[in-house]
């Protein structure tokens, strides 16, 4: 591939095994954040694969990507996919991203132009990557890691309910594993989320071109004149009296946190404050969350704005036992100063100091003693709340972040030769 020339745009390929907009999903709001800020800089087409059932919705005008492709999945967890994806090689999550429609518009995006760089978001795209390859000028592929997919299976298989969903999990987390380290064999440059998980792919093969691209937010968008404003617009009182869990509703780390919170911790705290109200915000919430709905717990489903709860929390709470990455919930919090109640699981790889920037509690009786300490102490609440924020600001803002990711793409770009890809971004 030929150096770029300077103050030419660079084109990027990103590609998403879900769709860009809406941003309701940690991962959506990832990758719309991500796509947007490399727009200000490059040439963004944005590939998307929508559920099968999914309708198409356009991203708000704007936002800077030069163009977006809808893609189809085909039908995921069907019974042959599952048991296709226990005898492997396969796992079950990278058969779900299978799909015929996606290849073909794969092939025709990538044919009707260059690409300097291709962004694929995840190993359940894995399989596409031959087609990439055949690509004119045969762009160089970053792969950014949401989580470390095997990491968070066995920790889901430590948890399941019953001996038939662990064994599968065990399965399926030694499947991923194998198709991770192709990946990090096979490609030039990785994207993580805390260094933690940099850490984690390091030792499985010293030397991988991995680098830290936290999570963010936009923290302009959870300022106190917009929360108040939607305050306003919701017609609410602004009394802080909701203890706010905010997720997908539809995903098992979330079901499983909001289950066990509200059994354990939830009826210590409602005794205590009779007052407040425990509200979970998420869209599709499951059958298990929506059974907790109650005189005190309030299940929302899909909000237009979250900021109107956030306006009215005393705290959020983030009681996450399994799975992995970095909680755009605490972040959105913080930034929304909001005090944030965490297990250290659910914190993990934010670099936040407990005390000052959060609370961890890892338990029912300690988790249920941080949320009294935050809504009986005003000046902890303050304190907590303006750090949150501040360190939001300084470290995690997606502008800042998105800056460090496009250098690698650039990296990448002005590389003469696939060999010396991974030189260039090392130096």
């Amino acid at each position: 591939m030929p150096n770029k020339i300077p103050g030419d745009s660079m084109n990027i390929l990103y590609f998403a095994p879900h769709a860009m907009w809406p941003a309701n999903t940690g991962a959506r709001l990832r990758d719309y954040q991500l796509a947007l800020q490399l727009a200000a800089c490059a040439n963004v087409t944005f590939l998307e694969m929508r559920g099968a059932e999914e309708t198409l919705e356009t991203a708000p005008a704007g936002c800077g990507v030069a163009k977006v492709v809808s893609s189809k999945k085909e039908c995921t967890y069907t019974i042959s996919k599952l048991l296709r994806g226990l005898a492997g090689p396969a796992p079950v999550t990278v058969l779900n991203c299978r799909s015929r429609d996606a290849f073909q518009l794969l092939a025709e995006t990538l044919a009707a132009g260059q690409f300097d760089t291709v962004q694929i978001e995840g190993v359940h795209l894995m399989e596409y990557l031959p087609e990439i390859r055949q690509a004119p000028g045969s762009p160089a592929v970053v792969v950014d890691w949401h989580n470390i997919e095997s990491e968070a299976m066995r920790r889901y298989a430590c948890g399941a309910a019953s001996w038939v969903k662990r064994a599968a999990a065990r399965r399926t987390a030694n499947l991923l594993e194998r198709a991770e380290d192709i990946l990090l064999a096979a490609l030039a440059a990785h994207t993580v989320t805390s260094e933690r998980e940099r850490q984690n792919l390091l030792a499985r093969r010293p030397g991988a071109n991995v680098q830290v691209i936290p999570n963010g937010v936009d923290s302009d968008h959870y300022s106190a004149a917009n929360l108040a404003e939607a305050r306003a617009r919701s017609g609410g009182d602004g009394a802080r009296k909701n203890l706010l869990f905010v997720g997908s509703m539809d995903y098992h780390a979330n079901i499983d946190a909001a289950v066990w919170f509200a059994r354990t911790a939830w009826p210590e705290i409602a005794r205590n404050y009779p007052d407040m109200q425990f509200t979970i915000v998420g869209r599709d919430p499951s059958r298990e969350v929506c059974a907790l709905a109650s005189e005190r717990i309030r299940v929302t489903g899909t909000v237009d704005d979250v900021r109107r709860y956030y306006a009215t929390a005393v705290a959020a709470v983030a009681p996450i036992r399994c799975g992995g990455g970095t909680r755009l919930k605490i972040l959105e919090a913080m930034a929304a100063g909001v005090p944030v109640v965490s297990t250290g699981l659910g914190a993990e790889g934010i670099e936040a100091e407990n005390g000052t920037h959060l609370l961890l509690a890892d338990g029912e009786a300690e988790i249920a003693a941080a949320v009294g300490c935050v809504a009986s102490s005003s000046e902890l609440s303050s304190r907590l709340a303006q750090a949150g924020r501040s360190l939001v600001k300084r470290k995690y803002d997606w502008s800042e972040i998105s800056a460090k990711l496009f250098r690698i793409h650039e990296r990448l770009a002005e590389a003469p030769r696939p060999g010396l890809r991974e030189k260039a971004l090392a130096s």
